[in-house]
């Protein structure tokens, strides 16, 4: 049983976010509600003609597809007129391009494509022929969010929204959908874009749901006051339930006559009395194995695929202790920046010296390479049969139900286990080892909330060294001393300081070389305006011919009219040849001297 009795509505301009611990249920949820899955009970009643959108985990297009047509699919007929006009300008075909620009016009579609084409730029994909299939998860995601916010749909549901996406890209989509109308329901574990984003939460806990009209931080406040509620509850119908159990555990005769709802209410505390909140959470209580004063030193590292440069001249030297985020576009080259490092890729140029007591902690962005016809507990015995945590000798068994992998859980097979179990498999993987020196390549990745706030906990007590990509910008705050900023081309920023402080030294830094372009270039306008005015002026010559082109216009004006006259008057006319070639020549003349004077009259 994921949940039963949930029963809520939605109103025009809420954006909600589902929260709840992985395997609870959101995503069943969403797939309920936009019908792709079938309750075993109750319904799901939407306003008429309300148009719906569903942005999925993992986006499916039309195999073969380019970019713009996958962002035309399911676009009413605007998108439909527009995707006959591409596939019609490709053929060649004239009398398809003809149609298909009727059919545009008709429409007023090219405002359509204009926008479609705009979205796709700020949304970094800007070879709109580029071919669906050979685009990375992150470039996929991008497209379906295109194609979603082209639909203009009443209402869209967002199953992570964020995930595989790169942190520019999430504060573009968050600040757009902050300023639409659009209804939202959404399942995201970035908790920045639930509390700037969302006005209502809803969580997802034992079965139930919860409500909070709120965004993410007053649901954090209001669950705390529940929880509290709910313990004081509990301790006051157990204590209840001992005078209860008193009375009841008398001899029958004894009860004989007393109420019968006395006897109800015995059973209906009894069974209250064993409702609990749950809170199953991962423990992350492995330590981290010595690490000595010298880390690694990179000189001169460069590395580049083709034309692209991921490192040029890179040398650094990493402290004991350090925790360091990397941040940057995606295909800017972070995950082979770590790869580097492990020596799972070769350097075109440079060195890596790595401290002898190193011993890396690698969790990968690829996930798990385990054999997926295999059992859990298999798979980890494989690694190892003894499992030392501070101290204390553990077997797999034991130390799987710490990453919440009960006994019956471990006996699944690999290939069935959820993107959350995965995680928590592949963490659990990670830790047995003891390292010293963890990298985490997008590690927020299909975590829910809770293990998340645990695993930054964890991190930020860990007693060795750490490097963590990620796009998950509270994640960032909370764990990392410093950033590389990843810019492209090899060029790599330090900063000395947590994500948020720097996108706020980013913005206040692009709005000043802004002002600083703004006021360059107003003073160039400034400089041409008085070169033009100094050099435009109209001279004595200048405004004595102006003069006389008004006049002379005026002539040949009146003079065009008399032959105009004379032509349409029916007569018959003397000299016609000659008149008309009087008439030709005028209108060349009124052509020349109307330029003429348009030149001078711009100086005047």
């Amino acid at each position: 049983m994921l949940f039963e009795n949930v029963t809520f509505g939605i109103n025009e301009g809420d954006k909600i976010g589902i929260v709840a611990k992985n395997g609870t249920g959101k995503t069943t949820l969403l797939n309920i509600i936009a019908g792709k899955d079938v309750p075993d009970s109750g319904s799901v009643t939407f306003r008429a003609d309300l148009k719906v959108c569903y942005l999925s985990q993992l986006p499916e297009f039309k195999a073969g597809a380019s970019i713009l047509e996958a962002c035309l699919e399911d676009g009413g007929p605007v998108a439909d007129a527009m995707s006959r006009y591409e596939k019609a300008v490709a053929s060649g075909i004239m009398d398809d391009i003809n149609a298909s620009v009727h059919q545009m016009d008709a429409l007023g579609a090219w405002d359509y494509e204009d926008r479609v084409k705009q979205m796709l730029t700020q949304l970094d994909l800007g070879d709109v022929n580029a071919s669906v299939d050979h685009l990375s998860g992150g470039q996929r995601k991008r497209v379906a969010i295109a194609r979603a916010i082209m639909q203009q749909p009443d209402m869209i549901i967002l199953d992570e929204p964020t995930n595989h996406l790169d942190v520019d890209v999430i504060e573009w989509l968050e600040n757009y959908l902050k300023r639409q109308r659009v209804t939202l329901l959404m399942v995201t574990h970035d908790r920045y874009f639930l509390d700037r984003v969302c006005n209502r939460i809803i969580e997802l806990d034992d079965r139930s749901a919860f409500f909070y009209d709120g965004n993410y931080d007053y649901y954090l406040r209001r669950r705390a006051e529940r929880i509290e509620a709910m313990n004081a509850e509990l301790a006051r119908v157990k204590n209840t339930l001992r005078k209860e159990q008193e009375w009841m555990s008398r001899q029958p005769q004894a009860r004989a006559g007393k109420a019968k709802f006395r006897i109800d209410r015995f059973y209906d505390l009894k069974e209250r009395s064993m409702m609990r909140h749950r809170e199953d959470n991962v423990r992350l209580e492995t330590e981290a194995g010595y690490i000595g004063s010298k880390i690694f030193e990179a000189e001169g590292i460069s590395k580049r695929f083709g034309d692209k440069v991921i490192l040029d001249d890179f040398t650094y030297t990493f402290s004991r202790y350090e925790k360091l985020g990397i941040v940057g576009a995606n295909g800017v080259g972070k995950s082979t920046f770590i790869k580097l490092l492990q020596g799972l890729i070769e350097a075109d140029s440079g060195e890596w010296n790595v401290g002898e007591t190193v011993r890396f902690g690698y969790y990968s962005q690829e996930g798990i390479s385990f054999d997926e016809n295999k059992k859990v507990i298999d798979a980890v015995t494989e690694i190892a049969e003894d499992i030392e945590q501070n101290g204390v000798h553990v077997a797999p068994m034991q130390f799987l139900q710490k990453f919440l992998f009960s006994v019956p859980d471990q006996q699944k097979y690999i290939h069935t286990l959820s993107g959350g179990e995965r995680c928590r498999l592949q963490l659990a993987t990670v830790l047995m080892m003891q390292p010293n020196f963890l990298i985490l390549d997008e590690p927020t990745n299909d975590l829910d909330i809770v293990t998340l706030g645990i695993l930054e906990e964890y991190l930020s007590q860990f007693k060795g060294c750490v490097i963590v990509i990620s796009h998950d910008r509270y994640f960032l705050d909370n764990v990392v001393d410093h950033l590389f900023v990843m810019e492209g081309n090899g060029v790599i920023k330090d900063f000395p300081g947590t994500y948020s402080e720097y996108a706020q030294w980013k913005a206040e830094h692009d709005k000043q070389q802004q002002q600083a372009v703004a006021k360059s270039e107003s003073h160039e306008v400034k400089q041409s305006t008085a070169k033009i005015n100094r050099k435009e002026k109209l001279s004595f010559k200048e405004r004595k011919e102006f003069e006389m082109l008004e006049t002379e216009i005026e002539q040949l004006t009146a003079e065009k009219k008399e032959l105009d006259a004379l032509f349409n008057s029916g007569e018959v006319i003397d000299n016609v040849a000659e008149k008309s070639a009087r008439y030709t020549e005028i209108n060349d003349l009124l052509d020349e001297k109307e330029m003429r004077w348009l030149e001078l009259s711009e100086k005047s």
